[in-house]
Parts: structure tokens; C-alpha cells; sequence
């Protein structure tokens, strides 16, 4: 994703400064390293090992979803009709595509491109916002539903909703249609279709075990998609004032990897809760 370093321990190069024995250095170089190659390479050791942590972190939770989904199959063939596989697919087409601007960023401070680097951080942060703004819309009518985790689980009209919608959309609703095509009331009559129901029509047992894994999982991804936000305000703040160019990019380098994890994890997570049933 970025080429070596080779020009950052130039005599004389823009923003260097005398330092230990004489030997020119960079105003961003620190004093532990003896050249910015060095650093850099230090660096990018060290936001490989904090990867290697968040996969091994989320290993677990992919990991407890193989296996619920092995041992009770039947509930994540009922508990998908619940996720809206539409707005995951917007979500995705979004990270892939900060993805390509967040890419793009790098190679702009690499180039000594300013107003492009700046751009392309904006629009990565525009998608991290818009990700959890579509987000914050599923969740909320989950939580409507009352399609929350563990105890919190207690199902009422809303999903029925959800569930009738679901089965008409698959040509199966001219049942329940039917019922309700006398009368002038609107359907559902709020008398009846705002008492709790404690469990939906074709339930299979622990079914908040799927809603509990699926909080889990993508709760956690967007925890990290607004840690990534605040990072890349910061790195934005920084390319304004001027401090990256061809001779110092790193942090933008190593925002990129953190963000490209994020990207790819969450194209695990879409086909995984949303597609596969």
C-alpha cells in the first residue's frame, strides 16, 4: 500500500533539522529512531501487531456464531426475516468505497497532493458517518420491534409487521390480507396490535440468542467504524495544517490499514447475518 521510505534522511530536505551527531532529521522524526525509514518501518510493525489483536478479537465472535449456527440452524433461518439485507448492502457499497478514497489519500500524501489528500479524508469520513447513520435507522427499528438481546428480547406488533411484510413480499401474504379487507378501520387495529407479544408466530426456542450475536457483532464493528471516524478527523486536521508529504505519511498509511480492517471485516459480517439463511 506505500512504498518505502528513501528520501526522508535527505540533508537539507524541507522541515529537517540538526540533531544527534550533526545528521540532519525530520521536525516529525523521533528522537528514538536514527533515521525516518526506520520509523516508518517501526511503525508499520506495530499497526500489523495491533491487527493481529482486533481479528483475534473478533475471531471469537465469528466463532460463536459457527457455533449457535451449527447447533440451531432453525433460528437463523427464522431471525433473518429481521434483518433488512438492503441497508447492509448500502452499508457495504459505502465501506468499499471509503475504502478505494481512504486508499487513494494515502498515495495523495505520498505524491505531496494537499488538496486531494484532504478531499479524499473528507469523503472517507463522510462514508464512516453515513455507515452509521444507516446503522442507527436499523437499529432503531429493531428496537422498535422489541428484536433486542438476551432478556431484553420481547417481541411486539411491530414484527409481526415485519414478519407479514416479509411473507407477502414472498407471495405468501394474501392470506392474512384477506382478513382484513372488511371494515373501515386501518389494519391492525391499534386495540389489538400494541399488546406485548412474548413470542412471534413460527418461533423457534432462544431465538434471542441470533439478535444477541447479531448486537454483538455488529455493535462491536461500529464501535470500531466511529473510532476510525475520530481518527481520520484528526488525521484531517493534520494534512490542513500541512504535516504529511512524500517524506512523512505514515499515520495516514497506518489510518488506511485500520480502516481497511474495518471495511473487510464488516464484508464478512454482511453475507454472514444478512444473506446466508
Amino acid at each position: 500500500m506505500s512504498s518505502p521510505v528513501t528520501t526522508a534522511d535527505k540533508p537539507g530536505a524541507h522541515g529537517h533539522d540538526e540533531g544527534h551527531g550533526g545528521h540532519a532529521h525530520h521536525r516529525f522524526q523521533a528522537h528514538h529512531f536514527d533515521t525516518m525509514g526506520q520509523q516508518f518501518e517501526s511503525g508499520k510493525m506495530g499497526i500489523w501487531l495491533f491487527l493481529v489483536t482486533e481479528i483475534l478479537f473478533f475471531s471469537g465472535l465469528f466463532c460463536a456464531y459457527i457455533v449457535y449456527r451449527a447447533l440451531h440452524p432453525e433460528i437463523f433461518q427464522f431471525a433473518h426475516v429481521f434483518l433488512n439485507k438492503y441497508l447492509g448492502a448500502l452499508n457495504t457499497a459505502v465501506l468499499i468505497f471509503s475504502s478505494f478514497t481512504m486508499a487513494w489519500g494515502v498515495r495523495n500524501a505520498q505524491k505531496n497532493q494537499k488538496g486531494l489528500l484532504c478531499l479524499n479524508l473528507a469523503i472517507t469520513i463522510l462514508c464512516g458517518c453515513t455507515f452509521m447513520v444507516v446503522k442507527y435507522f436499523e437499529y432503531s427499528h429493531k428496537f422498535e420491534a422489541g428484536l433486542k438481546w438476551g432478556q431484553a428480547y420481547e417481541p411486539n406488533h411491530h414484527a409481526v409487521e415485519m414478519m407479514h411484510e416479509h411473507t407477502a413480499a414472498a407471495g405468501h401474504g394474501a392470506e392474512s390480507d384477506s382478513e382484513e379487507a372488511h371494515g373501515d378501520k386501518p389494519k391492525r387495529a391499534k386495540t389489538v396490535s400494541f399488546a406485548k407479544i412474548d413470542k412471534l408466530p413460527g418461533e423457534p426456542p432462544n431465538t434471542r440468542i441470533f439478535f444477541s450475536i447479531y448486537y454483538c457483532m455488529t455493535g462491536l464493528h461500529g464501535i470500531h467504524v466511529v473510532i476510525g471516524i475520530g481518527i481520520l478527523i484528526w488525521t484531517l486536521i493534520r494534512a490542513f495544517k500541512g504535516h504529511f508529504s512524500s517524506e512523512y505519511f505514515f499515520p495516514v498509511d497506518y489510518v488506511g490499514l485500520y480502516w481497511h480492517l474495518v471495511d473487510l471485516i464488516w464484508i464478512y459480517l454482511f453475507p454472514l447475518l444478512y444473506l446466508i439463511h
